[in-house]
């Protein structure tokens, strides 16, 4: 199992039929990018609240971290095409006539206001109709539309972790390197400390004595914990880019204790002249890469 990214897009079109007769056409689209957590958001039309709902509980269900907009557009044009109500409408004029008659009141029948009618519009009576059954065809097309969207971000996912890969080689390399160097610039720190010691107190002094004080400087200064530490971040970091899931905040936490990690080593050797120089200008790629790396890490699920 990869890990998934947070991009991804995806797209569904679909017709609705009701009572047997093609309605409407539709387009439903669902767009990802990344986020902290999983901020769902819908466009839909009106009298889609329960459609909504389900919708909202199916995402939930397939997706963990990203902002996440679903956009139903529905092709009306079929509606343009709707009769009205004939019997309706020459009951109206019916009404009409005999209250004229009835009456003795002049005037004619008001069309506008006939078509204003609760019904008039046949239209109007399929619209419940039209939203039910576009309703059910939507919740039948999450399933492919979901599909279609974590392959996208599966794709984009498998990027990153190649990407990811190579930092976290180039950071093993740079690790390696530093390990090479330790043994050297342990003695470069005895040897510098010991000149310095003995320009201070001049010739008369206990040597003994002062190698202790400069052998518990020098293992102040000692970076295998933090060499041992870097390697062990990496190892993990690559267990949780197979492993895959929910990766994304375990490893942004990872890159901030290597980033940690190359602090203190940086700080332990700065000053040690020789080797000591390829170990920060060592240090500050680590540091580089590991940057590099928190902006892919960002878009990880």
């Amino acid at each position: 199992m990869a890990i998934s990214s947070m991009t991804g897009f995806a797209r569904v079109q679909a017709r609705v039929a009701v009572n047997g007769e093609e309605q409407l056409s539709y387009t439903l689209t669902v767009k990802s990018v990344n986020h902290r957590f999983l901020d769902l958001q819908f466009r839909l039309p009106p009298g889609m609240d329960a459609v909504e709902m389900e919708l909202r509980r199916v995402l939930k269900e397939n997706l963990i971290r990203g902002h996440v907009d679903l956009v139903l557009a529905v092709d009306r044009n079929a509606q343009a095409r709707a009769g009205y109500n004939r019997e309706l409408i020459a009951g109206y004029i019916a009404a009409f006539d005999a209250a004229q008659r009835e009456h003795g009141i002049a005037g004619e029948p008001d069309l506008n206001a006939a078509l204003r009618l609760p019904g008039a519009l046949q239209g109007e009576d399929r619209r419940e109709e039209e939203t039910a059954a576009l309703a059910a065809s939507v919740v039948e097309q999450v399933g492919p539309l979901l599909a279609q969207l974590k392959a996208m971000r599966a794709r984009e996912g498998e990027s990153l972790a190649a990407i990811l890969h190579g930092t976290l080689d180039r950071l093993a390399a740079a690790t390696a390197s530093v390990a090479e160097l330790r043994g050297e610039i342990e003695d470069r720190y005895r040897e510098r400390l010991s000149q310095r010691l003995a320009a201070v107190v001049g010739p008369e002094f206990n040597q003994q004595r002062v190698l202790e004080e400069v052998a518990v400087l020098v293992e102040r200064s000692d970076i295998s914990e933090e060499l041992a530490r870097m390697g062990a971040h990496i190892e993990h970091f690559r267990e949780l880019l197979g492993a895959g899931g929910e990766a994304g905040k375990k490893l942004d936490f990872l890159l901030q204790e290597m980033n940690r990690e190359a602090n203190t080593l940086l700080s332990k050797t700065g000053g040690v002249s020789g080797k000591g120089t390829r170990i920060t200008e060592l240090g500050l790629s680590m540091k580089a890469e590991i940057e590099k790396a928190r902006e892919q890490v960002q878009n990880v699920e």
